[in-house]
């Protein structure tokens, strides 16, 4: 069993999520990186090796609960706890309101909501029990200010933050840490084609959001950094 902090990360094949499996099994942590693209993981995993990292990988969508609570057992019967938590696993549309179908808003709701909820519900109980964990949830700039084409979007992620901020105040007393990240426009493939290359080169990148993160994970004094918000350093998007 390798030793150290043991890091479950959603979302973990590409933006943010494979961002932040990079950075922080870089920097010595114990990471279990899934997603619903096993092969993407693979080869992410292999990458790694060549640098002599060693990850673990698994297949899981998070809008299934079934999968959800099988990876946390997995998790827990190989490490035999979860300091952190990443949700950074997200679905988008760019699509005005009336034109989404109730296929696609319920696939937004139940990987972006439902699926955040899922894995903290999942973590939770270890949590308590090893006396403390951090949870980090990947929202938005878009619980921050108004886009259009984004309705669907915007509800689970204003969501999340609702319910995050309702269980943060619960769990503080079992030293439990809600951290929740607004990033604005980071050049993911949560985009469109066109959009990346139109605004690339104002578009922050997810390495340097995964940084911001792991510098607000590491911290281990009396202070918490619960909100963290990040623009491009030109602002928003027009």
């Amino acid at each position: 069993m390798k030793k150290g902090k043991v890091v479950w990360i959603t979302g973990g094949s590409s933006g943010i999520g494979k961002a932040c499996v990079k950075e922080f099994a870089r920097n010595g942590y114990v990471v279990w990186a899934t997603s619903r693209k096993i092969e993407m993981l693979n080869e992410l995993k292999e990458s790694l090796k060549s640098e002599g990292i060693d990850i673990s990988v698994r297949l899981c969508d998070v809008s299934i609960l079934d999968q959800v609570q099988e990876t946390a057992e997995e998790i827990l019967r190989v490490n035999g706890r979860i300091d952190c938590l990443i949700n950074a696993a997200g679905v988008s549309s760019f699509n005005r309101a009336e034109s989404d179908s109730f296929e696609t808003i319920r696939g937004i709701i139940e990987t972006n909501l439902f699926g955040s909820i899922f894995t903290i519900k999942s973590v939770l109980p270890t949590m308590k029990q090893q006396g403390g964990g951090t949870i980090i949830n990947i929202l938005s700039i878009v619980n921050r200010k108004i886009f259009t084409n984004s309705s669907a979007y915007a509800a689970s992620k204003q969501g999340l933050q609702g319910y995050t901020e309702s269980l943060r105040e619960e769990v503080r007393r079992d030293k439990i840490r809600i951290v929740n990240v607004y990033p604005g426009a980071t050049e993911t493939s949560i985009w469109t084609n066109s959009v990346r290359q139109k605004f690339s080169d104002r578009m922050m990148q997810p390495e340097e959001v995964a940084k911001a993160i792991l510098w607000s994970y590491k911290d281990e004094g009396n202070l918490v950094v619960e909100d963290l918000i990040m623009r491009p350093e030109l602002g928003d998007l027009p």
